[in-house]
C-alpha cells in the first residue's frame, strides 16, 4: 500500500504526463477515475515542451492545459503509453528534462509502453515491473538488468507502480484509488465507471490460447461458488468436484482462464475480503481471519504483510484515520 500523505489544504495533485503518440484511450483514464472521487484529486494533463501540443497514435493532436512546469508540484505523475515504434532505450531530452522535474518521493505510476519510459529513465532499478505481456521480450531486450513479470495485471511497489495494457490503466489507478482511500470509495468509483472493482488472475488469461473445444466446462461457476465460501479450507479436489472435473484438469483450466493457480487465487480474494472488513467492521483480527479462511490470525497477517506491506491493525488504523478526516 502507497504511503501518500494527502494535505488538508488541498486535493491530491495527479499530473499525467502526454508524450508524443500518446494513446488517447489511456491518457484520459487517470481523469476518467480520480475525478471521481470528490475533492480527493486535482488531475492535469501537461507536455514535455512549452506549446503543450503532443501528437497522438491517432490522427488527431492534442494540445494540453501544462507544460513541464505542472511536474514540479505533482504528488502523483501518471505516464501513459505511447506508440512502440517512438521507444528508445535512450530518451529525448526534452523528456529527461521533464521527468528531472519530479519532486524525490513522488509517486509514479506508468500504463503499458510507460514503464519503457521509467526504465530508460532509471527510475525501475532494482524494482519489480510490468508492461503488456506481448512487449515483455521487446522490454527484455533493452533493459536485461531489470525483474520484469508479464504475467500480473499491474505491480506496486510502494511510490512506483508500473502496469499493463490498456484496460490495467484503470485497474492501477483504481488500486491507488483503493491504496489511498479504502475499497468502499474505490468499488464506488469502479461502480460508477462500469467496470469489475477488482479483476481476477493477470495478463496470463489474455496472451493468445488455443480455442478450447466446444462444449468444454470452465472454472466460472466454481469461481462464484468459492467467493461464497471463503470461509472454509476449499482444497483443490473439493472445487474440482464442483466443477466436475479431474483436480489436474481443474487446475490447469483455472490457469488458462485466470492467468494463475487455484491456490494463489483463493489467496488473492482472502487478502481483499479482509481489506474490506478491516476497513468496514471493528471485528477482532482472529475473527476476519475466520470469515476469510485463513486458519489464524497469524496467517492473515503474514499473507497481508506480503500482498502490502503493513498489518491488519495498521491497515485498519490507516482507513479509520482516514474516515474520520473525511477521506473516505
Amino acid at each position: 500500500m502507497a504511503s501518500m500523505d494527502f494535505l488538508a489544504d488541498r486535493p491530491h495533485r495527479v499530473v499525467v504526463l502526454a508524450l508524443d503518440g500518446v494513446y488517447p484511450f489511456e491518457l484520459g483514464i487517470p481523469n476518467r477515475v480520480f475525478t471521481m472521487v470528490p475533492g480527493a484529486y486535482e488531475v492535469v494533463t501537461c507536455a514535455v515542451t512549452a506549446d503543450r501540443t503532443v501528437a497522438t497514435n491517432a490522427d488527431f493532436t492534442v494540445t494540453v492545459g501544462h507544460g513541464p512546469e505542472a511536474l514540479d508540484d505533482a504528488d502523483t505523475v501518471i505516464v501513459p503509453p505511447y506508440d512502440l515504434r517512438l521507444i528508445t532505450a535512450e530518451l529525448p531530452q526534452a523528456v529527461r528534462d521533464a521527468l528531472a522535474r519530479i519532486r524525490p518521493g513522488t509517486r509514479i505510476v506508468s500504463i503499458c509502453t510507460g514503464a519503457f519510459t521509467l526504465a530508460a529513465a532509471g527510475l525501475l532499478d532494482g524494482r519489480p515491473a510490468t508492461t503488456h505481456w506481448a512487449l515483455a521480450d521487446h522490454f527484455r531486450r533493452m533493459f536485461p538488468h531489470l525483474a520484469l513479470d508479464p504475467d500480473v495485471l499491474f505491480v506496486d511497489d510502494g511510490d512506483v507502480l508500473t502496469s499493463a495494457g490498456a484496460a490495467s490503466g484503470v485497474d492501477v489507478c483504481l488500486h491507488v484509488v483503493r491504496s489511498d482511500h479504502g475499497s468502499a470509495v474505490a468499488n464506488r468509483v469502479a461502480r460508477h465507471c462500469v467496470v469489475p472493482p477488482w479483476r481476477e488472475g493477470g495478463q496470463a488469461q489474455y496472451i493468445e490460447q488455443p480455442v478450447p473445444d466446444e462444449g468444454a466446462a470452465d472454472t466460472a461457476a466454481t469461481r462464484v461458488w468459492a467467493l461464497e465460501h471463503l470461509d472454509r479450507p476449499l482444497a483443490l479436489r473439493e472445487l474440482a468436484a464442483h466443477a466436475g472435473m479431474s483436480p489436474r484438469t481443474f487446475a490447469r483450466r483455472f490457469q488458462e482462464e485466470t492467468g494463475t493457480s487455484p491456490g494463489r487465487w483463493l489467496i488473492q480474494q482472502r487478502v481483499h475480503r479482509a481489506r474490506h472488513l478491516l476497513e468496514s467492521s471493528d471485528l477482532p483480527v482472529d475473527r476476519v481471519a475466520a470469515e476469510v479462511g485463513f486458519a489464524t490470525g497469524t496467517s492473515l497477517r503474514q499473507h497481508l504483510q506480503a500482498a502490502i506491506g503493513v498489518s491488519p491493525q495498521m491497515y485498519r488504523k490507516t482507513f479509520q484515520a482516514q474516515a474520520a478526516a473525511g477521506g473516505g
